[in-house]
């Protein structure tokens, strides 16, 4: 009987373990992790700690008895300290305080990331706050019960840091975010889509300090004020939104690794090390708009990372597809949904690239109701004129729009072949001439 031994029981651990169960019942596998619980969707955290859901209990989908009576034998808050890669052994120190080895045929990494915590004065003070666990979310939404936490500055304008910041102005807090960048989510969007979320934030009374970078966390025991190099900010807490870090201490003195330290893996997220596959947040994925090893830190990539991990490590020769980064946000009422390179960044990496902007109402003139404008850019390449990525704005939700466009990018469309795909009309649901084949069409 083979013996698989999964790191980490997160989004990707997780998805390995089903998978190999699933397809083949009689592995032996055993699963550690540090933490005690498992399986929360941190994407929906902004939801509870906003309150604009009722509570935790569907942030899980899976949890130890699950992955047990499916045969696997799981080591909550057990924390591997050390593997030793030539002898496949695994050293973990179990709950109870147990020194633990276990030897494995096959290892899958699914070690994930953690929160970026600059070395800044001030950072240890209370009520500064990563928010990454489930733990984190409950400390945060106990403290914000309190009237004396006034005033939230969130550190980071990514999606977390922009999702929190619409989570505690719900609570009428007052929210400053602050991001060392000129706007919010420049990661996956153009300045058109960038001023739209901070027009939507602006309006519901968000105070924007972009551009500016903390260099103190000041106060007396527990925070007061946040100084950037340009201000200061009043704050009772302070959330910290910067980005993550790959977990790979476990493995980093032996396997390749990628320039951000993440595990650098194969299209079969094998490492460098055979036997050893790597998952999630701590690995790289397979970039289809660079056609290379890139690192992507989004739950979807992390789960099909873990299902192809599972398959290889049972025997099945599978190769991921690779992936575009598609994405999404929903705050307040504006979505915005992107794939692939922003123009921005296309050319950063030196290709030369064009885009092509379309709006229109989603539905017929006619059509009154639930009627607003879609809002869509295409980003291709000049020579090859295939597409590099799209964002996609709207009050509508429009969001299924880019998954065609993730496909795109995937089998290397171009924008012209886009401009003439079947794509039906009906005015409860679209135009004859529609904002997707708009674009395309008037792309130069």
């Amino acid at each position: 009987m083979s013996k698989i031994i999964v790191v980490g029981a997160n989004h990707a651990g997780t998805a390995a373990i089903n998978t190999i169960l699933s397809n083949c019942p009689d592995t032996d596998v055993s699963v550690f992790d540090s933490n005690s619980n498992i399986s929360f969707l941190g994407c929906g955290m902004a939801l509870w700690i906003g309150d604009q859901i009722s509570g935790s209990d569907g942030l899980f989908y899976s949890n130890r008895e699950n992955l047990e009576s499916l045969g696997a034998t799981v080591h909550m808050e057990s924390p591997v300290e050390h593997i030793d890669f030539e002898n496949k052994i695994v050293h973990a120190t179990l709950k109870d305080g147990t020194r633990h080895e276990d030897s494995y045929d096959k290892l899958i990494l699914a070690t994930g990331s953690w929160p970026i915590v600059p070395n800044i004065p001030g950072i240890d003070l209370g009520n500064v706050q990563l928010v990454k666990l489930y733990q984190h979310a409950e400390e945060v939404i106990e403290k914000i019960k309190n009237p004396d936490i006034k005033n939230v500055t969130v550190v980071g304008a990514g999606y977390i840091g922009v999702e929190l910041a619409e989570a505690f102005e719900r609570h009428g807090k007052n929210t400053t975010l602050i991001d060392i960048a000129h706007t919010c989510l420049p990661s996956y969007y153009d300045e058109g889509f960038t001023a739209l979320m901070r027009e939507n934030l602006e309006k519901h009374g968000i105070n924007l300090a972009f551009g500016e970078r903390v260099t103190e966390i000041k106060g007396n025991g527990k925070v007061e004020e946040v100084v950037t190099d340009k201000n200061t900010y009043k704050s009772d807490m302070v959330v910290l939104c910067i980005g993550f870090t790959p977990n790979t201490s476990l493995g980093k003195d032996n396997i390749d690794t990628f320039k951000n330290g993440s595990y650098l893996v194969d299209k079969r997220q094998q490492t460098s090390i055979p036997d050893v596959y790597a998952i999630g947040d701590c690995a790289t994925v397979y970039d289809n708009t660079i056609d290379a090893p890139n690192y992507i830190a989004l739950a979807t990539n992390a789960v099909r990372s873990g299902i192809v991990a599972a398959h290889n490590a049972c025997g099945t020769d599978i190769e991921s597809v690779g992936v575009q980064g598609s994405n999404g946000i929903c705050i307040y009422d504006l979505k915005m949904v992107s794939t692939g390179l922003t123009l921005n960044k296309a050319k950063e990496l030196g290709i030369d690239a064009l885009s092509t902007d379309f709006e229109d109402l989603q539905k017929a003139d006619f059509i009154q109701s639930e009627n607003p404008n879609v809002k869509v850019r295409i980003v291709y390449d000049a020579k090859t004129r295939v597409i590099l990525g799209a964002q996609m704005a709207s009050t509508y939700d429009m969001s299924m729009g880019i998954h065609m466009f993730s496909l795109a990018i995937q089998e290397k469309v171009t924008v012209d072949k886009l401009a003439l795909t079947d794509i039906f009309f009906l005015p409860h649901f679209n135009k004859p001439y529609n904002y997707i084949t708009m674009a395309a069409i008037t792309a130069k």
